[in-house]
């Protein structure tokens, strides 16, 4: 028996769940057949469950007034393991073309009754059906082989109706044999039971009660004349009771309709079920029929917990999973959610669900699937709902807390794409201070732009500053920031929005729809020597050297390769701890310099390869321009303190004698200071009579 127990169930706690929806069943069993047979209910009983415990004994009695077992139906259902009397009664019900009558039975498997194994080492079935005149009594325990079935003779264990389970807890399992533990476990598995549910409770009530005065302080009363009659004196005392307590709500709030359920009435049940205390952003009520049926209440909350690291563990516990109205678990693994959608909480309830024998974990099949498939959708509506709601300041929220999920699902979801790129938001060159949507984005294009432009980098500030920058802002296209480290991923998948492509501007090849073939050809024409001294300068630093279109200010401008890493990404990848370095080289080794032939430094440079190619002055001017592009274009240099030596012999040669007279900077560069020599002089003494 351990055996078959303890390899069904991973969780101690779930006997009472099972237990219970045990006793549900046969409370519902009941109601059915006494349409048919009204005799059944000839004694007037209310239909409720009621659970007493002795923690110091280590008892817990379950009992029912539902339906009941004859002596042969004891045989036959807990004398055989996985012996279900629900499953014959749903088969019976089905044979008779009546199955749509009612199939809210919970238990369907036949081992429910053997989870009481799990925490006790002696049960007692005593149970009394209405069509037999006998109660009859069913004990086993754990190690034996063997159980006995005898009828009931003791007046005091009589029950008019229904079965009452009586489990001998083990040692190590008496914690259980306490109200407050039952209570709670009540109310997290069974709170939802379509029956009462009654636990023994201790209570108490307040009263006023005499006390007995203090002889001396009554002696001094009695001395007093002027005392008026005294009144007698009390105190407050608790008296404590033993009494029946309504555990559980026998409607859940999913059951209802959605018209009649008010928002306080959703917001109070989102706070007591998952121990919030601000209200949700937003809640979504529906019921899904065909295929597959279910109910369900989502719950968007106001904020992301105080670790966020939900974003990397699905295993939230943010959606509980109930089977016709008991709860079977929230240990999901992805099942029902997908990662990015994890801070979702909510409830769902179907009546038929694949789960595995024990109904603790809940096993991949189509359904589950389509099931999945709807509640990603109905919470990309309820999204998309704060979003276009008149309260801006609700999805400026939501977007600060959980932002990154939604760019999350665009790396991990490419089938919702279409539901989660609406939802993004993004800074601009145009609104460098609030966020916009890509439909703000789409709408304020360009007649002629046919593309989606983005930067990424570190900051908003940097992004402003870059100079890749520079003609798409003298021509007033919106540029996208992606300051988030994962934004740049996010977009690269999404790959267009609304047939616009979303274009990298610190690459290679890019389109501003001004090209100018002749210009260009001239431009590569007259600077084509230019262009051979610069790249056999660079050597293998670059993989060419090209004219730029993207340039108005700056000199010059280090670009990526189209299928390499922007420098944002190369810098992300870099400070990767697992980064792998032989991949690091390969996407990091095409670069291309392109330079502004319009700049005053590109002109003199292109004079002095003309002139004097082997001007070394020439030659440290591009390695020093080399170097600024690769730090202006967001990359980082290999080698810092080179680069700062050079600056500082530009430095040099810059300031040599604009504020010093060229006499004084040649003294200090070409002579070393040295100390002048002076001869001591001897001075004879003196009396002092010879100074008067």
């Amino acid at each position: 028996m351990d055996l078959i127990v303890n390899s069904l169930y991973s969780n101690k706690e779930v006997f009472l769940r099972e237990l219970i929806s045990n006793a549900s069943d046969a409370l519902d069993k009941l109601r059915f057949l006494s349409v048919t047979e009204p005799e059944l209910m000839k004694d007037a009983i209310d239909f409720d469950i009621r659970i007493q415990v002795d923690k110091d004994n280590g008892i817990i009695n379950i009992t029912d007034t539902g339906i009941g077992m004859t002596k042969q139906e004891l045989v036959d259902c807990l004398g055989t393991i996985a012996q279900s009397g629900t499953a014959k009664f749903l088969k019976a019900l089905k044979d008779s073309k009546d199955a749509g009558g009612d199939n809210n039975l919970i238990g369907q498997f036949g081992v429910g009754f053997y989870s009481a194994f799990l925490v006790a080492d002696r049960v007692v079935v005593s149970t009394k059906s209405p069509r037999s005149d006998k109660q009859y009594v069913w004990e086993g325990e754990a190690n034996a082989s063997s159980y006995t079935i005898s009828e009931e003779t003791d007046p005091e264990k009589q029950i008019p109706r229904g079965t009452r389970l009586t489990l001998h807890l083990k040692r190590d399992d008496k914690g259980f044999a306490h109200p407050e533990r039952i209570e709670k476990l009540v109310k997290n598995y069974s709170q939802f039971v379509s029956f009462p549910i009654y636990t023994w409770q201790e209570k108490g009530f307040t009263k006023e009660v005499e006390v007995d005065e203090d002889p001396a302080e009554a002696k001094k009363d009695d001395q007093d004349e002027n005392t008026e009659k005294k009144k007698k004196k009390t105190k407050t005392v608790v008296e404590k009771y033993w009494d029946w307590e309504l555990i559980n709500e026998t409607q859940p709030i999913w059951l209802r309709n959605p018209k009649e359920v008010t928002k306080e009435d959703y917001n109070e049940f989102y706070k007591k079920t998952f121990n919030e205390y601000m209200e949700p952003l937003a809640s979504s009520h529906f019921t899904t029929e065909g295929e597959v049926e279910f109910r369900s209440i989502l719950y968007v909350p106001a904020y992301a917990p105080s670790g966020k690291d939900d974003i990397v563990n699905p295993k939230t516990k943010n959606i509980r999973l109930y089977v016709k109205r008991v709860f079977i678990s929230d240990d999901f693994d992805g099942e029902l959610f997908p990662r990015y959608l994890s801070f979702v909480k909510g409830v769902v309830d179907s009546n038929d669900l694949p789960l595995n024998v024990s109904r603790e974990i809940l096993q991949e099949s189509r359904i589950v699937r389509i099931m999945r498939k709807r509640l990603v959708r109905k919470a990309f509506d309820m999204i998309l709902g704060i979003s276009m709601s008149d309260n801006k300041e609700d999805y400026e929220k939501f977007w600060d807390n959980f932002g990154k999920h939604l760019k999350l699902g665009c790396i991990e979801d490419r089938e919702n794409h279409k539901r989660i790129a609406p939802l993004l938001r993004f800074f601009s060159s145009q609104s460098d201070e609030e966020f916009i949507s890509l439909d703000e984005y789409v709408e304020n294009m360009k007649p002629d732009q046919k593309d989606i432009y983005y930067i990424a980098a570190d900051s908003v500030n940097s992004a402003k500053n870059t100079p890749f920058l520079e003609k798409l802002a003298e021509k007033d296209l919106e540029v996208l920031f992606l300051v988030d480290p994962i934004d740049e991923v996010a977009i690269q998948n999404i790959k267009s929005y609304k047939e616009k492509n979303f274009v990298d501007i610190s690459k290679e090849d890019l389109d501003l729809g001004d090209k100018n073939e002749e210009r260009e050809k001239e431009m590569k024409q007259e600077f084509s020597g230019t262009i051979d001294w610069i790249k056999k300068r660079l050597g293998d630093k670059v993989a060419s050297v090209q004219i730029s279109n993207r340039l108005s200010s700056s000199p010059c401008v280090l670009v990526s390769g189209k299928f390499g890493w922007s420098a944002n990404m190369e810098r992300l990848m870099k400070s990767q701890t697992m980064g792998d370095a032989n991949s690091f080289e390969f996407m990091r080794s095409r670069r291309v310099f392109e330079i502004n032939p319009d700049h005053h430094i590109i002109k003199n440079l292109d004079a002095a390869c003309k002139t004097n190619p082997d001007d070394q002055e020439a030659l440290r001017a591009i390695d020093l321009l080399y170097d600024a592009a690769l730090v202006s274009s967001g990359f980082t240099p290999d080698n810092p303190a080179q680069l700062g030596g050079k600056i500082y012999e530009m430095m040099g040669m810059a300031l040599s004698g604009k504020w010093s007279s060229p006499s004084q900077f040649e003294s200090t560069q070409t002579q070393p200071h040295v100390p002048e020599i002076v001869e001591a002089e001897v001075v004879e003494p003196t009396s002092a009579d010879s100074q008067k």
